[in-house]
């Protein structure tokens, strides 16, 4: 294995990426889909629970992984700051792809609740020139969504929203809501949610979908009756031992590599 890191812009947030060596003697194993974690946090902080753990689950698979730590905190996280390292991340790793050993058409994005919310934010706005880049190059091919926050309405999680829109005014804050930003150039989705979520609620996951299917994109939800928020891995290693939201990640696998034409 192999570990790079790198900064990411000039706000103090850094790119780890953990990379497969190459196996000459399986050639299709020379190059990988990767995979790029946003960690949640209310963009207060980046939780270390959805960072590593998740990470190393997708490495063990054969993909490379990356774990990009954006910039968090109240007057910080926004101005489309989280925004802009997200979108440089993805870039970085799709020109690094020929060293690196990645296969520039499957990178996928993944984020757990804020972290979700803003993987969920490049699939929707990557082309917008805010993010710094117009011709796709920071386009993800896939988003892995987990209890994300998505809306900025009635639902909202509203430190998340506070922390990413720099706005106390909740009108203000609307441009966050991204169920209205889903056009046919956002990327399939994984979507995965508890109904017992009473931090996150079920329907920051219902409106992201519901708009995925109008606008036409392929998307794989799954809502779980128990579980709080926070779950990352359903593991004893993450926290919460939960054995009936645990086959999220399998299905989760399942689905990437359908998507990918990868697997292990």
């Amino acid at each position: 294995m192999k570990i790079v890191e790198t900064p990411i812009l000039d706000g103090g947030a850094t790119l780890t990426g953990y990379l497969h060596d190459p196996v000459p003697e399986i050639p299709n194993r020379l190059e990988r889909p990767a995979v790029v974690i946003c960690p949640g946090g209310a963009y207060a902080f980046c939780s270390d629970r959805e960072a590593d753990p998740p990470a190393f689950v997708f490495f063990a698979r054969g993909y490379h992984v990356f774990i990009l730590r954006y910039t968090t905190g109240p007057g910080k996280a926004c101005g489309m700051q989280p925004l802009r390292e997200l979108s440089e991340s993805v870039a970085l790793v799709r020109r690094n792809a020929g060293k690196w050993g990645v296969l520039p058409d499957r990178i996928a994005v993944m984020g757990h609740s804020a972290g979700g919310h803003l993987a969920a934010s490049l699939g929707v706005l990557w082309d917008r020139p805010e993010t710094g880049f117009s011709a796709g190059e920071n386009r993800p091919d896939a988003l892995i969504l987990a209890y994300p926050v998505i809306t900025a309405g009635e639902f909202a999680h509203r430190e998340s929203i506070e922390n990413v829109s720099g706005e106390k005014d909740v009108e203000r804050q609307s441009f966050w809501s991204l169920e209205n930003h889903v056009s046919e150039k956002t990327p399939p989705a994984f979507v995965w949610h508890t109904y017992e979520d009473d931090i996150v609620p079920v329907e920051n996951s219902l409106l992201f979908v519901t708009a995925m299917r109008r606008a036409g994109v392929p998307c794989e939800f799954h809502l779980f009756q128990h579980g709080p928020h926070g779950l990352s891995l359903c593991s004893a290693e993450t926290g919460f031992a939960q054995a009936e939201t645990a086959p999220w990640l399998g299905l989760c696998l399942t689905w990437l590599g359908a998507q990918f034409g990868f697997e292990e």
